[in-house]
């Protein structure tokens, strides 16, 4: 192998993100220019950037707004661009949320609006429903993401406790044309997880959103669990006549990234194999998986022959019951380690194509064979910072932390086992 393996393992991440950049997919989606005007609006980490590619490639007029985490700003001519909160929202994200209705008012058949969401969006766009604050929203957002919850369900709460998502923006661009371009971070690539669906249609229901703060024992407000229980939180749905000209694409998936990683490991001599872009589960407990994976390939060839890599992508969770610093995937990193328990001829990476896993600007992390025993050399004991929630503490510690900074996309975790 010409590259090392830490070099192999980042040119793969780097292809995947590179795949989900938006000046590389939007053009070939976006749709014919109208007789009237044209509003852009969108949200997510990636919005800024897709509204810069739009620009690029839109002769006509254009305006509008969209929101972006801090710091994944770009420059745009005539898009407006706004910054918020993300995964906790704040206040910049409720006066963002009203701005894009306001950009949408008043529209008429004519006209055409395109959408731009990517992940992120759900804690971008924080609009609460009747009754509800923004309080209440930041602290039922801190208990979903503490209680290992899916994407899928942390959303479907969302949704019906919003009075942007689930279809509602959607529903205040009628009758104009509305074009959704998206850029997905979920599994499955369901349009409703993406941002929690502003601008689709939602066949989920309230009663849907009390079962899963029920399975998760998280308590609601009072507000909250009354717009709930009242169905006074239901969301737009499918077939609702305000969706008539809704057009929907997603122009960048986490498959799409998966396969031009794939591309990258061929050419270097390494078979790639991809397990799927929708892994989801414990972190931890992926991690325990696919180290078993990884020692069946090493020592009996099955089901590939070594050199290879093990792609695969999708959003696990976290049970947040320590008080380390640490993501997903970082979880996932320290307990394949431990799986793998020094063997020999195995790498790995993993990290958020996002370039922030949990809350710290941290993409993830690499491990080696000797991931352990620089550990144990250093006084570190890895299970205590596994059970600590600790991974970014941990790699950081060894060096061995990936830092990208924004990379402007978003198409959810990647990760690469390596065995040689």
């Amino acid at each position: 192998m010409s590259i090392t393996h830490r070099d192999l393992l980042v040119k793969m991440f780097t292809a995947a993100v590179r795949a989900a950049q938006p000046e590389h997919c939007i053009a070939p989606f976006l749709p014919k220019k109208p007789t009237g005007r044209t509003i852009v609006i969108g949200a997510g980490k990636a919005s800024a950037a897709m509204a810069q590619a739009l620009e690029q490639h839109w002769s006509e007029p254009v305006e509008g707004v969209v929101v972006t985490r801090y710091g994944y700003a770009v420059a745009c001519k005539h898009i407006e661009i706004l910054e918020a909160a993300h995964p906790v929202p704040d206040q910049a994200g409720s006066v963002a949320a009203q701005r894009l209705f306001d950009a949408v008012a008043g529209l008429t058949a004519d006209d055409l609006v395109i959408c731009l969401i990517s992940g992120g969006g759900s804690s971008l766009l924080p609009m609460p429903g009747p009754g509800v604050t923004l309080q209440d929203k930041q602290d039922i957002n801190r208990a979903l993401l503490k209680s290992g919850a899916t994407i899928t369900e942390m959303n479907c709460v969302r949704r019906h406790l919003s009075a942007i998502k689930g279809g509602r923006l959607a529903a205040a661009c009628a009758p104009a044309q509305l074009v959704n371009l998206l850029i997905s971070d979920v599994p499955g690539d369901q349009v409703t997880d993406i941002a929690s669906g502003p601008t689709v249609g939602d066949p989920t229901s309230c009663a849907d959103a009390l079962d899963i703060v029920r399975r998760y024992d998280i308590t609601l407000p009072v507000a909250a669990h009354t717009l709930l229980e009242s169905g006074k939180g239901e969301t737009i749905k499918p077939g609702d006549a305000r969706l008539a000209r809704v057009t929907t694409h997603l122009i960048a998936t986490p498959q799409m990234a998966l396969e031009a990683a794939a591309q990258v490991a061929r050419e270097a001599g390494v078979t790639p194999v991809l397990l799927g872009d929708r892994i989801e589960g414990e972190a931890r407990d992926v991690g325990k998986v696919m180290g078993g994976i990884a020692l069946q390939v090493r020592d009996h060839h099955q089901p590939v022959r070594p050199p290879c890599v093990l792609l695969s992508g999708g959003e696990t969770t976290v049970t947040v019951r320590g008080t380390g610093r640490g993501g997903r995937n970082v979880e996932f990193l320290l307990s394949l380690a431990i799986t793998l328990d020094g063997a020999p001829d195995i790498h790995a990476l993993a990290a958020d194509t996002d370039g922030v896993d949990g809350q710290d600007e941290i993409a993830g992390a690499l491990i080696t064979p000797d991931t352990l025993s620089r550990a144990w050399g250093q006084g570190m004991h890895p299970r205590q910072h596994l059970d600590n929630n600790d991974g970014h503490g941990f790699f950081e510690k060894l060096g061995d932390s990936l830092i990208t900074g924004p990379t402007l996309t978003n198409v959810n975790d990647f990760r690469a086992i390596l065995i040689l």
